[in-house]
């Protein structure tokens, strides 16, 4: 069975431990967390582990995870390699969406195979998250030595393992902060200028919500290319300047920055003309 140290018993911490417990293919060997209230409690969640607040006391495991803020990951790593606890061979790893395996570099010198797994899943609440981790995607990247072992735990706990290029942490990390949080924004823009057509918000959320659930469903099924409709693709300068004419200077700028990028898509289908004249009313420079 292999053994499995968690540092840091977070919402995270704890979830990635319970799934792990609960496949039956590890022993959680400690639980290691700053305060003794929180070890505790991430134990009782657990249901197993060893109760510890001392980084030098933390036993010897197949694989330590460090699910700590990604601004103490270093620090703890720095920390671990001067208390010489993780034995060579071993791995440990980090769960930073966009910190790399670099940040344990203390560790790989002493020869411990350092690499990174981030779940791209949001852990708001650790009892929901057990229950609907199955099918979570799993970023790795590292040490090629330390990722069988890590395809293997993600896979255990209920995820779909993928490796990333090295180097390529920051750009997936920002490809997930495009996808999740601008699309917030996006609604947040398209709401606010529903509002000025005098939708409640109630009509606005069935509208708005009904159409981005049906747009995400397409561009995912057929792709950006393919799916994109709307005046931009049809080269329809004349309803992009009256839609202009509506915006405060804010979610103009907002609104332009965004149709340059939807007219570059679009440029496949759109003739030289109507491209000029979209660049004409977008306020950007002819090419």
């Amino acid at each position: 069975m292999t053994s499995l140290n968690i540092v840091g018993g977070g919402r995270l911490g704890k979830s990635v431990a319970w799934l792990a417990h609960d496949s039956g293919r590890y022993r959680i060997g400690a639980l290691l967390c700053r305060s003794q209230a929180s070890a505790l409690a991430a134990c009782d969640f657990v249901g197993a582990g060893v109760v510890l607040t001392d980084l030098a006391a933390l036993p010897a495991a197949d694989i330590t995870l460090l699910a700590v803020p990604d601004g103490e990951i270093a620090g703890v790593a720095a920390d671990l390699a001067a208390a010489r606890v993780i034995a060579a061979g071993s791995v440990v790893c980090h769960a930073s969406g966009v910190g790399e395996a670099a940040l344990l570099a203390p560790l790989a010198a002493q020869g411990v195979h350092c690499a990174s797994l981030h779940p791209a899943f949001s852990f708001a609440d650790p009892a929901r998250a057990v229950a609907s981790f199955a099918g979570t995607r799993c970023a790795l990247e590292g040490d090629a030595a330390a990722l069988p072992l890590l395809q293997r735990l993600a896979t255990d706990i209920g995820g779909v393992p993928f490796v990333l290029a090295p180097g390529g942490k920051a750009a997936y990390h920002a490809a997930l902060s495009i996808a999740s949080n601008y699309l917030v924004t996006l609604h947040d823009l398209a709401a606010r200028v529903a509002a000025q057509a005098g939708m409640t918000d109630e009509v606005a959320a069935a509208v708005l919500g009904g159409l981005m659930r049906q747009t995400l469903e397409n561009t995912l099924a057929l792709g950006p290319a393919v799916a994109l409709t709307g005046p931009i693709a049809r080269g329809d300068a004349g309803t992009v300047a009256r839609h202009r004419q509506v915006l405060s200077a804010t979610d103009d700028a907002l609104y332009c920055a965004l149709g340059a990028a939807t007219a570059r898509l679009a440029a496949g289908r759109l003739t030289t003309a109507q491209q000029l004249a979209l660049a004409a009313v977008l306020g950007l420079p002819a090419v």
